[in-house]
């Protein structure tokens, strides 16, 4: 499916960010927003879909992975993320029939382009990031905090060097935790394609840092932060493999639902983990598609 995708660079909140497209820009833009370990190519299977089904569907690489530029203000907080897919939606052209797609950390800032800018955006779909009252309420249990010991290994002067290590052996293996079962060959070579270049590493663990040092936060992007733990007034999708070995599918429940607008809807993939739209990309493709549809 790469061949029906094309690369493109724009300017966009004073950043150069690099690109993935399929599909007329005259459609509805469909931004979709990759996480960690992940590159813009996560998209390549929905992207065609989305295409076909009218839409302008455009996958940035976030800010600091390559070819994305790295950011001269060294900004990494989710607010940043927010402002620039709130941007990237004006200088594509998105009107207010467009629609945004986030997995992982570009969750973080799906739920916050959604929420500070809801008449840029129809409908929201979200993958294995709950919005954030459920995620607080089940983040803190024994068994949630074992999944999440890379977030703080990654507040560790070392962590760089020690994920560097053996080509980034590091990251094939939370992959392999991630999404059991899964052929992923592709995908990590194309992460790691955006994380070898010098300061591409730095980047990535700093979004995690980001999250506990409130010195990586600036007051300028107060509304913007605040956005990514606000209720999405739209449509949304929620999305979560049953088997994902990142954040537990034992949480996702109606309670979802509270956080999100009137039309909202939530599925649990069985067979299925983290990376639910390569696990199951039939089955996630057609429920997306068919959400945006309505």
């Amino acid at each position: 499916m790469a061949d029906q995708l094309t690369q493109g660079k724009v300017e966009a909140n004073g950043l150069e960010i690099a690109y993935l497209e399929a599909g007329s820009p005259d459609g509805p833009l469909a931004l979709c927003l990759h996480g960690f370990p992940d590159s813009a190519w996560t998209w390549n299977q929905l992207m065609p879909e989305l295409a076909s089904a009218g839409y302008h569907a455009v996958a940035p690489w976030l800010r600091g992975y390559a070819p994305t530029a790295i950011p001269a203000d060294g900004r990494y907080q989710t607010g940043a993320l927010v402002r620039d897919a709130i941007s990237l939606h004006q200088v594509l052209g998105g009107r207010d029939d467009a629609v945004i797609i986030g997995h992982d950390y570009g969750a973080f800032a799906t739920y916050g382009a959604a929420a500070l800018a809801p008449d840029r955006f129809r409908r929201v779909v979200v993958e294995a990031i709950p919005p954030a009252e459920a995620l607080i309420s089940s983040f803190f249990t024994f068994a949630q905090l074992k999944r999440s010991w890379y977030i703080f290994f990654f507040q560790n002067a070392a962590a760089e060097g020690v994920v560097e290590m053996d080509d980034l052996a590091l990251i094939d293996g939370l992959w392999a935790d991630w999404s059991p079962g899964l052929d992923s060959s592709f995908y990590r070579e194309k992460v790691k394609e955006a994380l070898r270049p010098p300061g591409r590493l730095a980047a990535a663990i700093t979004y995690y840092r980001a999250i506990l040092d409130p010195a990586l936060q600036v007051a300028e992007l107060a509304d913007e932060q605040a956005a990514t733990v606000a209720p999405t007034p739209q449509p949304t999708l929620y999305l979560h493999g049953r088997d994902c070995g990142c954040l537990g599918a034992e949480f996702v429940d109606d309670g979802v639902l509270k956080s999100m607008g009137p039309g909202s809807e939530y599925d649990v993939i069985e067979e299925a983990g983290h990376f639910v739209h390569l696990d199951r990309p039939e089955y996630v493709n057609n429920r997306i598609v068919e959400f945006l549809s309505r």
